[in-house]
């Protein structure tokens, strides 16, 4: 188990003042509309107890950042920024002063503590209830600060996909982070506190928010569903198989040598079409991802955890799971073994002037190379994913995550410094 994983509870110095969080239960994972199916959370610890939420703190430093393996918080904020200086030695010098000004607030807000310069008091009565802050750099940032030499491969464009209608305002960036906690409060007091101390350093590219099936509100610990009322997340790989690590974190010895145990995040915004897709019957809808609606098992019977046999026929002799159906394409068996760790965002933004929902996942996902995870996937699922015609994907990032900071580091110090 990694060190910041939320599996490893403390009670902070709020609760020991008194504070009790709100029900909850252990996190829960959801999948991607757009990728693999995923599980119900990364880790197998029990249900947490009715009177922790609040209290559970995630550690900042780590051999990991946190929010990577973390199990998925019920609250969610994305936000990309651009440095304001043009490039050169001014904007290093910025981005330099800035991480460390968001590595020692992240750390402060994580453990329950106040920001250390006016805190606004949004979260006075809140624990830290699972809030975690992960930082990354996107391709853009290397150039903007005199560190091409050092941008990674992992970090070229993502190719084009016909299912893509991407906004480039809402896309890239030099600077993104992910915000997450079990509490709204605590979700958005951090959001503030981060874009507060960008100041005049780096301004606001796009900005998302996101949810989650809140803690405790199931009688059990189950995979959550997906806004399209589908149970979503049954295959996330887990840190406790063997191949864990070198799927979803970049080696010790890996290049470049900044990277090791870091990760990298394709963060992509998905609209899903749900008039669409309600106007199907649930046998129908069943069809198009591959597994029953009620129970998320797969077509060809069993629980939710069965293995899917993609070469069971009906008495038809035609494929149970059809060749077009989602868990057939986005199955890990078939790309090549092909594993990314997701956890994303559902998000709904209103009803739009059509009478639509503008609703979906904020899709994010983790993995070592995402020309090895995400991009063969992806790949597949353009050429003949059945759900693809419910689904569009309108905003794309990809950012390479650096390791957790050790004690008295900052996020990104080893690239800064080198």
């Amino acid at each position: 188990m990694n060190d910041n994983t939320t599996s490893q509870v403390e009670i902070s110095r709020r609760r020991l003042l008194g504070t009790v969080g709100a029900a909850g239960a252990a996190g829960l994972a959801i999948g991607a509309a757009g990728g693999a199916v995923a599980h119900a959370s990364t880790t197998d610890a029990p249900a947490t107890a009715l009177t922790t939420v609040g209290s559970t703190e995630v550690m900042f430093h780590g051999k990991h950042q946190p929010g990577i393996t973390t199990p998925l918080q019920s609250r969610g904020h994305l936000v990309a920024f651009d440095l304001a200086a043009a490039a050169g030695p001014a904007a290093r010098k910025d981005a330099v002063a800035l991480m460390r000004r968001w590595s020692a607030t992240a750390s402060r807000l994580m453990a329950g503590e106040p920001a250390a310069d006016g805190d606004s008091g949004v979260a006075l009565d809140a624990g830290p209830s699972s809030l975690t802050v992960t930082f990354g750099f996107g391709r853009t940032f290397f150039d903007r600060t005199g560190l091409a030499a050092q941008r990674p491969v992992a970090l070229d464009p993502l190719p084009a996909f016909s299912s893509d209608r991407l906004d480039p305002r809402r896309s890239e960036g030099d600077l993104w982070v992910q915000i997450g906690a079990n509490d709204a409060l605590v979700a958005f007091h951090a959001l503030r506190a981060i874009q507060k101390d960008a100041g005049k350093a780096a301004r606001v590219r796009w900005q998302m928010n996101g949810f989650n099936r809140s803690p405790g509100a199931t009688a059990h610990p189950m995979t959550a569903r997906n806004l399209m009322g589908q149970v979503d997340g049954t295959r996330n790989p887990k840190p406790s198989e063997p191949d864990f690590d070198q799927r979803i974190f970049v080696a010790a010895e890996g290049r470049p040598g900044w990277m090791a145990g870091g990760s990298y995040a394709v963060v992509r915004r998905i609209r899903m079409l749900l008039d669409d897709w309600e106007r199907l019957s649930v046998p129908e809808q069943e069809l198009v991802i591959g597994r029953r609606k009620s129970d998320g098992a797969p077509l060809t019977g069993g629980s939710e955890t069965t293995e899917l046999d993609l070469d069971k026929t009906g008495p038809d002799g035609k494929l149970i799971v059809p060749d077009n159906a989602h868990a057939r394409i986005s199955a890990p068996e078939q790309n090549g073994g092909a594993a990314m760790l997701r956890r994303p965002y559902s998000f709904h933004d209103g009803i739009a002037a059509d009478g639509t929902p503008d609703a979906g996942l904020l899709f994010i996902c983790w993995q070592a190379d995402p020309l090895k995870g995400f991009v063969p996937v992806q790949r597949k699922l353009d050429r003949g994913d059945a759900l693809s015609t419910f689904i569009r994907h309108e905003s794309s990032g990809l950012f390479a995550v650096p390791g957790g900071p050790k004690s008295g580091e900052y996020v990104g110090q080893r690239l800064l410094e080198s």
